[in-house]
This record gives structure tokens, C-alpha cells and sequence, in this order.
């Protein structure tokens, strides 16, 4: 048995592999086009932007969830304890600005 193709069939091959080159570059120069390369950058910056303001949210909801918890009890009620101090130092805080703008003001 002979492995010798036709020339048919060695026209068949050129003709297949033409057509396969055609596609690959046809696919580069999209790959390459201005707007491809924009429109990826773009996609990876929303991508990066949307990773990092979740990170940020998760972080934040973390951080009031732990300073709730040192002012609400597990049932739901104030924990007075905690609450009446920190309410006194903000009040004190609004007095004193109250008063160093009406010493700016006379």
C-alpha cells in the first residue's frame, strides 16, 4: 500500500490549510483592532473596580456590624452601659464647637 497522495488531494490540504490561516488572521486583527484593545482595558479596569468596592463593602458592612454589636445586644435592645457615654461625649463635642463659633463670630 502506497502512502503517495493525489494531486487532488495535496490541493485539498493547501486549500484547508488556506482557509484555517485565513480565519487565524482574521482573528488577530480583531484581537489587534483599537477598539478590541480598548473595550479589554476597559473590561479589566470595571472588572478590577468591581473587585475592590466589593472588598470595600464587605469591609465596611464587617465594621458597622462589629460596632453594632457593642451598642445593640443580641436581642435587639440598647446597651445603655455603652450608649449614654459615647451620647454625652457627642454631646459635649456639639457644645464645644457651638461655642467656639459664637467666639469666632463676637
Amino acid at each position: 500500500m502506497s502512502d503517495a497522495r493525489t494531486p487532488a488531494q495535496i490541493e485539498a490540504d493547501i486549500k484547508s490549510r488556506r482557509d484555517q490561516l485565513a480565519v487565524t488572521l482574521d482573528e488577530i486583527g480583531v484581537r489587534l483592532h483599537p477598539k478590541t484593545i480598548v473595550g479589554d482595558a476597559k473590561a479589566r479596569v470595571a472588572s478590577t473596580v468591581d473587585q475592590t468596592a466589593g472588598r470595600a463593602f464587605v469591609a465596611v458592612n464587617r465594621t458597622v456590624s462589629d460596632v453594632k454589636a457593642q451598642f445593640v445586644s443580641e436581642d435587639g435592645s440598647p446597651r445603655l452601659e455603652r450608649l449614654v457615654p459615647v451620647a454625652l461625649v457627642a454631646v459635649g463635642l456639639v457644645g464645644l464647637l457651638a461655642l467656639s463659633t459664637r467666639r469666632r463670630r463676637a
